[in-house]
C-alpha cells in the first residue's frame, strides 16, 4: 500500500465518522407514552374507560 491509497483510507474513514455523528445528531429523542399513545382507553361497551392491556 502506498501513500496515496493510505491517505484515501484514512479520508474514506474520516468521512464515514463525520457521516455516523452527523446521523446520530439528527435522531430525536421520543417520550413514551406522550399524547396518550402508550395505552389505549375502551370507548364503547361492559369495559368502557378502563384501560386495555395486551394480556387477554
Amino acid at each position: 500500500m502506498n501513500k496515496f491509497e493510505f491517505r484515501n483510507l484514512l479520508n474514506s474513514e474520516a468521512r464515514k465518522e463525520k457521516r455516523k455523528n452527523f446521523i446520530r445528531s439528527l435522531i430525536k429523542s421520543v417520550n413514551t407514552g406522550a399524547n396518550g399513545t402508550q395505552d389505549y382507553v375502551v370507548k364503547k361497551g361492559p369495559g368502557k374507560n378502563k384501560v386495555a392491556t395486551t394480556r387477554q
